[in-house]
């Protein structure tokens, strides 16, 4: 299937001059979302994992089903203040400011080893400092997953050292 044929073209949101991939018309589509979910899980093959981490909230659409049929463990990478048990947190950079992303400190221990699986690199801000949080915890960052890389951004850049892999590039 082209999954590229579902993935629906809004020009000028959020903002003038950008050209918006959304996935909505993807994940509302029963054979386009089985097919997304099956070969974003397939870039994960081959690798030695114990368990997804997915960023909030696209990430979960994409890391949980992974996890899933992997027969691994899924961690939830939130906003601040959203999980309930003690966390471990990370500031970093935007382009127009700052975010901060949350782990439960018991979801990694040292050694254990992650996939991280979202649904877009852009900029790279967030998987970034995801996979810097896993690491300041003692995880072991084996890949990052997308569904789709905007390479003109050079997330992938900020992401120098680690396995990335995507589906689709636009």
């Amino acid at each position: 299937m082209d999954l590229r044929q579902h993935i629906r073209e809004i020009q000028d949101f959020p903002i003038p001059g950008i050209l918006f991939r959304d996935i909505t018309t993807v994940l509302n589509n029963p054979a386009a979302l089985k097919a997304a979910v099956d070969a974003v899980g397939a870039l994960a093959e081959g690798l030695e994992f114990d368990a997804v981490l997915g960023p909030e909230s696209r990430g979960f659409i994409f890391g949980m089903p992974v996890a899933y049929n992997s027969g691994k463990a899924f961690v939830p990478v939130r906003k601040t203040g959203k999980l309930p048990a003690e966390t471990c947190r990370k500031e970093y950079s935007l382009e127009y400011g700052s975010a901060v992303i949350e782990i439960h400190r018991d979801a990694i221990t040292p050694g254990r080893r992650f996939i991280i699986v979202d649904d877009l690199l852009a900029t790279g801000g967030t998987a970034k400092a995801a996979a810097e949080l896993v690491e300041e915890m003692g995880g072991i960052v084996v890949a990052q997953i997308f569904f789709i890389e905007l390479t003109e951004l050079n997330g992938r850049k900020l992401l120098a050292g680690q396995d990335v892999r995507a589906l689709l590039e636009y």
